[in-house]
């Protein structure tokens, strides 16, 4: 634990400092987590043959970490996404009849909560086990009117590595006046190890409709078909080489999605109470940050699954509404299963 401690320099008070957690189960499957946007640094995973594979994208220091938000288009590796997942148009909605005006990070529209989101700040670790079925429990307070959103947000986010080889995500969130929530986990997946490509790997998405989008990826309002389609992963295909979509669920009762890779017999599989997912293949640094062990990241290096709300549902009244009012709870519970075969 701590191995990662640094002084947080420049960006808040001194005496803050980020550290890394470790969690490990019976079964030698370990997760690194530093409390810096709550951020899973590595997921590794022991196969079969001996052989441990590290599933996660990410970097060796914390310096990568924050330069990498400085990146044309940063990469969110392993992070907390919040306030909001996903584009906001135009960075406006309306709450209770009053407009409100968000700060913008991607072309006009507002992305993952903004600019200095919950990726970018230091989160409190309040509780670890590290009996059977270790965890950590972080918590983060986002004040009334960061990144001009409404009310103090309260968030708790529990990881949990089950002795069942699952990485299982639980947010829990309540505010101090009615507001708008939609929280996301980040990790870029690669089951050959973050050193290879995810071409060959096997995606399926339990999924027959996705959002129809603008060029600027945001919702239009309307659903798709994908049946019979080149987004239709009903059955197993080879991961796309560009994707950027948000599948619905009908059934949140089966599994959301999966991936298998082939040469490490390993497959992973996705279970959430969210009405969709967004898939995401990327992770590119662009030659100017070094991913772990020295790795030039690229625009095949991994995938993410990113179960949430639908993007911009603020402004559309048929989807879910990401709305919490004052005295509710949030609940969202995400459940990555791996298994070696």
């Amino acid at each position: 634990m701590a191995n990662y401690i640094m002084k947080f320099f420049g960006l808040t008070a001194v005496e803050d400092v980020i550290e890394s957690f470790d969690l490990s189960n019976k079964n030698g499957m370990k997760l690194t987590v530093i409390n810096y946007g709550a951020t899973v640094v590595s997921l590794k995973m022991p196969l079969k043959t001996g052989e441990v594979i590290d599933v996660v994208l990410g970097f060796d220091n914390l310096e990568a970490y924050l330069k990498s938000f400085h990146l044309k288009s940063p990469p969110y590796f392993g992070a907390t996404v919040g306030r909001f997942a996903g584009r906001i148009n135009n960075r406006l909605f309306n709450l209770n009849g009053k407009p409100f005006l968000l700060n913008k990070n991607n072309n006009n529209h507002s992305l993952h909560g903004g600019i200095e989101n919950f990726s970018q700040k230091i989160w409190i670790v309040e509780n670890i086990n590290e009996g059977e079925n270790p965890s950590i429990t972080l918590s983060y307070l986002s004040p009334d009117e960061e990144e001009n959103y409404p009310g103090d947000l309260s968030v708790k986010l529990t990881y949990i590595l089950s002795e069942e080889n699952e990485l299982i995500i639980e947010y829990q969130a309540s505010s101090s006046e009615d507001t708008i929530v939609n929280l996301t986990h980040h990790s870029y997946f690669n089951l050959d190890g973050h050193k290879s490509d995810i071409l060959k790997q096997e995606l399926m998405v339990n999924s027959k409709k996705i959002l129809e989008t603008t060029n600027e990826n945001i919702p239009t309002g309307k659903f798709l078909d994908i049946s019979d389609s080149s987004f239709d992963f009903s059955n197993p295909k080879k991961c796309p080489s560009e994707i950027d979509t948000t599948f619905v669920f009908e059934n949140n009762e089966e599994f959301a999605a999966s991936l298998f890779s082939k040469n490490n017999m390993l497959k992973m599989t996705v279970y959430t109470d969210q009405p969709g997912i967004h898939i995401y293949v990327g992770g590119n640094c662009f030659n100017i940050i070094k991913g772990k062990e020295n790795v030039d990241y690229h625009s095949l290096s991994g995938i993410c699954f990113e179960t949430q709300n639908f993007p911009d549902a603020p402004n559309h009244k048929h989807f879910p509404s990401p709305v919490l009012k004052k005295g509710e709870i949030y609940h969202h519970k995400t459940i990555y299963k791996f298994q070696s075969f």
